[in-house]
């Protein structure tokens, strides 16, 4: 995957190296007297574990809070205050690597509709050593309530792969199909009777002699071919986020061509004239950030709306009241729309209802949609499309078992908010397969800000593994 992950990863494989920056404080006193005890030795080579004890913030991750802090120290808190990491190159550190992905470095970032605003401060969106801001300064452009654009964030993803020189080790328009486990004497036989006899277990595991990783996939070339790859390595990261796959209800009449599961669809159907102020209403499922994109959106176009979530309003659970007002107007804005606007009341905003702890029941052919309240009682719309924003679940299907034996529940599949892959916290290694890691939503960690300490942790495990280290 080459989203943020992975190019952050890159980066730290690439030879560039943290240290503490002399005379820098940080806010916090403890860490402060622990980064003052080594300073000569990089912050890849000490003990993450000693270093990020006793942090607190907005992720489960210890060294995601780490790195985050060393970066930005106070952000939390309002404050500016500098990294007090400085950035050496060593290029004799470098572990080779290659970082496939199937579209352009930047991951799904390149999917979201460009116009978007993130959720997140435009500053936390930036990676090691090339702040966010300056480099929307470069492009004579403000932040607008700190936040950044999707296009923005895209541009400065790959803006930063080439800013870093990072180009050679990204091969862009991949799409890997297997990653499996091979004994190291089948390559070198190279004979498929031998890869077969291997296969008594789901990651092809011999002990009898040393193992290494199969990756195999396709190239996309430029005239549209399909040009198949195998690589082989001692280590594999997975970082291919959680956007592959949204969710589906399971009901029925969802396979129906007027029912889509992407925003894209509902900015498709507006480019095309097929909704408009005078249609049937939208029907937007879902009560997450996506949803209230999407409610926005339409709200923005004139197009009427129903508006169908199964949580109460009120419900601490619920996103938008984890948000503060301030830096979120228009996702509070959706949150007062929600509130006063159910079916039961007429409020202030025109073209938009909506149905608090409402499921739906089915799609029609005549694309009539019947729902059901907490109590029981049914009720039918007609509506010119659907949307169902729920959520989405990564793609492991090049994985044995589509990765399910590596997650913390294994009789449940990966889901980066209920069920990631279960990975040692210091070094971001699989518990159930050495050698493969996982970073990023699949990891659990889903933003941008604290993806990188996972980048820290595989960079350390493998600088050790590599032996690299300095004495």
């Amino acid at each position: 995957g080459n989203g943020p992950s992975g190019i952050c990863l890159s980066y730290l494989l690439s030879g560039y190296t943290p240290y503490f920056k002399r005379h820098s404080l940080h806010p916090h006193p403890i860490l402060q007297r622990k980064l003052e005890e080594a300073p000569e030795v990089s912050v890849l080579d000490q003990d993450l574990e000693y270093l990020s004890e006793g942090l607190e913030g907005r992720s489960h991750s210890p060294v995601a809070l780490l790195f985050d802090t060393l970066q930005r120290p106070d952000t939390d808190f309002g404050g500016t205050a500098e990294s007090v990491l400085t950035w050496w190159h060593e290029p004799d550190r470098a572990i080779p690597h290659l970082v496939l992905g199937r579209n352009a470095p930047g991951g799904a970032w390149h999917s979201i509709e460009g116009s978007m605003v993130t959720l997140s401060k435009g500053e936390w969106m930036g990676l090691p050593d090339l702040p966010f801001k300056e480099w929307l300064k470069q492009k004579r452009r403000g932040l607008r309530n700190n936040r950044a654009t999707a296009e923005d964030i895209a541009q400065y993803y790959q803006h930063y792969v080439m800013k870093k020189g990072l180009q050679k080790n990204f091969m862009c328009g991949t799409v890997v199909t297997s990653v499996r486990k091979v004994s190291a004497e089948s390559i070198s036989n190279h004979t498929q009777k031998d890869l077969q006899e291997d296969s008594d277990s789901l990651w092809n595991s011999n002990e009898k002699s040393a193992e290494v990783f199969q990756v195999d996939g396709f190239f996309k070339t430029e005239e549209g071919d399909k040009e198949p790859f195998s690589i082989y390595a001692e280590n594999v990261v997975l970082a291919t986020g959680t956007y592959d796959n949204p969710t589906w209800l399971g009901v029925k009449g969802e396979n129906l061509s007027y029912v889509h599961h992407q925003l894209s669809a509902l900015e498709e159907a507006v480019k095309n004239n097929s909704v408009g102020i005078m249609s049937d209403p939208v029907l937007i499922v879902g009560a997450g950030l996506t949803a209230a994109d999407a409610i926005l959106f339409a709200h923005h176009c004139n197009i009427p709306v129903i508006h169908v979530f199964r949580r109460r309003v009120t419900d601490p659970g619920l996103i938008f009241n984890q948000l503060p007002k301030m830096m979120y107007p228009e996702y509070h804005k959706v949150l007062q729309m929600m509130k006063e606007q159910t079916a039961a009341c007429a409020g202030p905003y025109e073209c938009y209802i909506s149905l608090p702890e409402h499921h739906v029941l089915s799609f029609g052919k005549d694309k009539k949609c019947i729902f059901q309240d907490k109590n029981g009682c049914q009720k039918a719309y007609k509506i010119s499309m659907a949307l169902v924003l729920t959520g989405s679940n990564p793609n492991l299907s090049f994985l044995p078992n589509n990765g399910i034996d590596l997650a913390i529940d294994s009789d449940q599949p990966v889901n980066s908010k209920r069920n990631p892959i279960d990975v040692d916290p210091f070094t971001y290694e699989c518990t159930q397969e050495k050698g493969l890691y996982a970073l990023g939503p699949l990891a659990g960690d889903n933003f941008v800000r604290f993806v990188q300490g996972g980048a820290l942790a595989v960079a350390s495990s493998l600088l050790k593994k590599a032996n690299k280290n300095p004495p």
